[in-house]
């Protein structure tokens, strides 16, 4: 217990001292008796007020302040008690709160509906917050997530308004444990802040047959619902079939196929091409699937790991239509090549690899690293069409250099070669390509390896920027002042360099393809593209949007086409992104939700993130 303020003015001879010895008279004041239990400082206070009216002054302010700063403990009421047993309304803000994180549990860990009947998920609400009703499946599906939906949509829908150009991606997924199949859309945009924004607008059950009409049909729907005007969609990335492509060309958008499907195909050829990997891939399959399938094989040969002080680690089996499964397979054979040469020594395998076929799977993966580099590259979130004639570019060098180690797959490495001579023949040729690739400043000009196309590329790119300023000379009127402070405009300096194992080939490429002499111009237009041609390019590890917004006032017509050509995506991988998503969240334990439920979960799943802080 805290002393009174009091003894700040009195001293005790003796803890049980009847009389306490005043600090300013000296006087003895008695403590309120002799017995212990009767002492008090009553007597103490009323000598202070009576003979030392200054201190006595102090120690009612030291006292009043004391009690300010220590919480004042109130007994409830009988009302008060009663109000906190009972239940809270449904209505009140606090009971719709938790409701609201409740759903959103649901919807962004992937949770079952269910999860509000099971016991120990109710207990522990009961526990947290023994006032809160916890609402019914039937309620959450029919009357809250609705309401979360609807709230998202039109926040959504105001974000996609204001926007002027957007790019979309779409795919078709069926789910294995339901008859259900989904048609998706995903956007994407570049917003004023010179920010990638992307969101799914629609992940919508697609029932009947899969033909091009009906493909179309199904997206113009889905334009419409958003108020998507066609003229506003720059392009569609869509998977390689004829049916999307169909559906594409009678839609009446610019549309591309996933450059990452491409690839895909491109590597099937070339490991197919050579008899030998072939044959090496498949009994490294048998290898793999042997401890696959076998625990006790398995538990073998993490024994010889740990013998041999190596980390246990498991074989990875590759999937057929994931080629980089393929080469993830073959390094992780690679790396137990000494464990599994220990583990034929005593036990028995379906099949064995022999010191050819080791060798032949060790080039394989040095050709086969640079397309999984560069699947990831293009698969990555900020990827754009941009990267796609660089990254052909830097391919085709790769893969034309011939190496003393090239014994063996020299056929694997031709056939890889020329796939993609053949897959990408007119990538430089298509404008969305390349003008998107003039417009990164990473790349600009100096990746083309057909001065025709560039010529074709640079002429697109005057006739977008030209339709670009006439677009903005609508809208609003260009500052007089822009023109006096555009050389003052900050520019990104070039500094940092790639991380990536293939920057060499860049840096190379872009060393032997040197700015040339301006040539006379007269357009503003013209004065732009030359004006930023000119200019060194930016270092491939730094932000080609961050380079936009710091020269947007240096370079207005340039930065807007910028923003329209490089929002767009070169993979479909968003929407494949989404179908692992739907995956999740059509499941076993969820396999009889409606489609339209379904959908609105996994729409919030997506775009709830960018609204819940």
């Amino acid at each position: 217990m805290a002393m009174s303020a009091v003894w700040n003015y009195f001293n005790l001879k003796e803890e049980k001292s009847p009389t306490a010895e005043c600090k300013i008279c000296t006087a003895n004041v008695s403590r309120g008796g002799s017995a212990v239990a009767r002492f008090n400082t009553t007597n103490l206070i009323r000598h202070l007020e009576k003979h030392h009216a200054e201190q006595y002054e102090e120690f009612l302010q030291a006292t009043a302040a004391k009690k300010s700063k220590t919480p004042r403990v109130r007994q409830q009421t009988l009302m008060e008690s009663i109000q906190s047993r009972e239940k809270l309304p449904p209505c009140s803000n606090k009971a719709k709160l938790i409701t609201e994180k409740l759903v959103q549990f649901i919807v962004l860990d992937d949770q079952p509906l269910s999860v509000t009947e099971n016991v120990g998920f109710r207990r522990l609400l009961e526990h947290l917050e023994p006032r809160y009703t916890l609402p019914s499946r039937h309620y959450i599906t029919e009357k809250v997530i609705p309401q979360m939906y609807n709230e998202v949509c039109d926040v959504l829908s105001k974000l996609v308004e204001n926007v002027s150009a957007i790019s979309l991606t779409t795919d078709i997924w069926s789910s294995e444990v339901s008859p259900m199949s989904m048609l998706s859309l995903t956007a994407q945009w570049i917003d004023s802040d010179f920010s990638l924004k992307k969101a799914i607008l629609h992940a919508r059950e697609f029932r009947g047959s899969h033909t091009g009409d009906f493909i179309m049909a199904a997206i113009e729907e889905m334009l419409r619902e958003w108020k998507i005007n066609k003229n506003k969609v720059h392009v569609i990335l869509r998977d390689n079939a004829k049916n999307m492509k169909k559906a594409m060309d009678q839609l009446g958008v610019a549309s591309l196929g996933c450059f990452a499907h491409t690839l895909q195909l491109i590597v099937h050829e070339g490991l197919l091409s050579q008899r030998s990997v072939s044959d090496a891939l498949a009994n490294g399959r048998k290898i793999v699937g042997h401890f696959k399938h076998s625990p006790l094989a398995y538990a073998r040969l993490e024994d010889i790991q740990v013998e041999l002080n190596m980390h246990p680690k498991r074989l990875q089996q590759d999937v057929r239509t994931r080629w980089n499964s393929t080469l993830y397979m073959i390094e992780s054979l690679i790396a137990h090549k000494r464990t599994l040469s220990a583990y034929t020594a005593e036990y028995d395998l379906p099949a064995t690899l022999t010191a050819n076929q080791w060798g032949l799977l060790e080039k394989a993966s040095t050709v086969l690293a640079p397309f999984e580099e560069m699947t990831r590259a293009v698969s990555a979130s900020s990827a754009s069409l941009a990267d796609v004639i660089p990254v052909v570019c830097v391919l085709k060098r790769v893969l034309s250099r011939e190496n003393e180690d090239d014994q063996g797959i020299k056929t694997m490495k031709s056939t890889l070669l020329d796939a993609v001579n053949r897959r990408f023949n007119d990538v430089e040729s298509e404008p969305l390509y390349s003008v998107a690739t003039l417009l990164d400043p990473r790349y600009k000009d100096r990746y083309f390896t057909n001065a025709d196309t560039l010529r074709l590329g640079k002429e697109a790119l005057l006739a977008e920027v030209g339709k670009m300023e006439e677009v903005l000379k609508t809208t609003s009127e260009t500052s007089a002042s822009d023109s006096e402070t555009a050389d003052k405009t900050p520019r990104m300096e070039a500094l940092g360099t790639s991380t990536s194992s293939l920057g060499s080939i860049f840096n190379e490429i872009l060393e032997e393809n040197q700015v040339l002499p301006v040539p006379k111009i007269t357009t503003s237009a013209q004065i732009q593209v030359e004006t930023y041609l000119s200019e060194a390019n930016i270092p491939r590890s730094d932000d080609p949007l961050l380079y936009w917004k710091v020269n947007q006032p240096r370079l207005p017509s340039l930065a807007a086409t910028a923003v329209k050509f490089i929002c767009a995506p070169c993979t479909s991988v968003e929407s494949e992104r989404l179908f692992s998503t739907a995956s999740n969240v059509i499941n076993e334990r969820r396999n009889r939700l409606t489609s339209e439920t379904a959908e609105k979960i996994i729409f919030l799943k997506k775009n709830l993130p960018l609204m819940v802080m």
